[in-house]
C-alpha cells in the first residue's frame, strides 16, 4: 500500500492597515471597517491521514504551551465543521507549529482554521465551493473568511464582508511583539465609541477611490489608544519603530503587536537588527503579501 505524503500548509499572519469600529450591534458584536493584508510570518499546519486513532476521529496538537490541543483548538473545530458539512467520515491528525505570536492581533488561530478548511477541501477533491468554505469560516470566527480568500481586502460587517484589494504595495515590514498579549474582549469593552467619533481620520479617499499606494498616510487603528493603556509596551514599540526609520507604524488588530512600514529593505533590516537587542521583544523582518493562498508545501506549487 502506497504511503500518503503528509500535507503541509503555511497559515500566514495578517495585519490591519486600517481599523475603525463603527458601532456595537444588538448581538454584541461590533460593526467595523478594516483594511487587512497578510504578511510573511506563518504557522505551519501538518495534516496526516495515516496512523489515526482507532475511532478515526480528529486529533490536534500544537507546540505552543498557551494554545490548546484537542477540541478547544479552533483548527479542531474547523475540521469537525468540514466533516459535518460534507458528510465525510472524520479521520485525520493535525500538528500546528506556531510562529505567529499568540494574543498579538495577527489572526493566528483564524489562519490555522482557514488552512484546515482549505487543506481538507483540497485533499478530498473540493466537495465544497469557496462560498461554502467562507460560510463555514464565518461560523468559526470573523477573520477566517479573509484567510480563506487569500487576498488583501477591505473588511466590513464584523469582518466577514470582504472587498478584494489589488493596489497594496509590496513593502518591507518590521513587526514587534512586545512580549505581552492583550485580551481582545477587554479592549473592545473599554472602547468608548462616543469619544472616538471625534477623532476619526478622513476615509473617503482611501476607501472610495481604492488608492492604497501611500498607505502610510492612512494608517489608523481606533483600538490602539485603549490597548496602550492596558499594555504600555505597545507605545514603546511604536516609538522605537519610528525612531528606527519606519515611514509609519501601527498596532495590528486589538494588539499587542506593532508593525512598521519601510520604503527600503536595507532600512528595515537595520531596524530589525537594532530592535532585536531588546530581549523582551520578538522582532520579525517580513513583507506585505499580495497573495496568501494556502499551497501544499510538499507540492511543486509550494517550493
Amino acid at each position: 500500500m502506497t504511503r500518503q505524503k503528509p500535507m503541509v500548509l503555511h497559515a500566514p499572519a495578517k495585519i490591519n492597515l486600517y481599523l475603525d469600529v463603527l458601532e456595537k450591534r444588538p448581538d454584541g458584536y461590533h460593526e467595523l471597517i478594516s483594511l487587512m493584508c497578510c504578511i510573511g510570518i506563518h504557522d505551519t499546519v501538518r495534516f496526516s491521514f495515516e496512523n489515526l486513532p482507532a475511532n478515526d476521529g480528529i486529533t490536534v496538537v500544537c507546540d505552543h504551551p498557551e494554545v490548546p490541543s484537542g477540541p478547544d483548538n479552533l483548527a479542531h473545530r474547523a475540521a469537525a465543521a468540514f466533516f459535518e458539512t460534507t458528510g465525510l467520515p472524520p479521520g485525520l491528525s493535525i500538528a500546528i507549529e506556531k510562529q505567529i505570536p499568540v494574543g498579538a492581533g495577527l489572526g493566528g488561530g483564524s489562519s490555522d482554521a482557514a488552512a484546515v478548511l482549505t487543506g481538507l477541501n483540497r485533499h478530498f477533491g473540493s466537495p465544497l465551493p469557496e462560498n461554502r468554505l467562507m460560510t463555514l469560516g464565518r461560523r468559526l470566527g470573523a477573520d477566517v473568511p479573509f484567510f480563506i480568500s487569500g487576498r488583501p481586502a477591505v473588511a466590513r460587517g464584523i469582518g466577514e464582508k470582504l472587498s478584494p484589494v489589488v493596489e497594496i504595495p509590496d513593502l518591507p515590514i518590521v513587526l514587534i511583539y512586545p512580549g505581552r498579549p492583550v485580551s481582545t474582549g477587554t479592549v473592545y469593552k473599554k472602547l468608548n465609541l462616543a469619544l472616538t467619533k471625534t477623532k476619526k481620520i478622513h476615509t473617503k479617499f482611501i476607501f472610495e477611490t481604492g488608492k492604497y499606494r501611500d498607505i502610510c498616510k492612512h494608517l489608523y487603528n481606533v483600538l490602539e489608544p485603549v490597548a496602550m493603556e492596558l499594555c504600555p509596551e505597545i507605545g514603546a514599540a511604536k516609538q522605537a519603530l519610528i525612531a528606527g526609520g519606519a515611514d509609519g507604524a501601527l498596532m495590528s488588530g486589538s494588539g499587542s503587536s506593532v508593525f512598521g512600514i519601510f520604503q527600503e529593505a536595507r532600512k528595515a533590516e537595520n531596524a530589525c537588527r537594532k530592535l532585536s537587542e531588546n530581549s523582551n521583544w520578538q522582532v520579525f523582518h517580513t513583507r506585505l503579501r499580495k497573495s496568501c493562498r494556502n499551497e501544499d508545501r510538499n507540492s511543486s506549487a509550494g517550493n
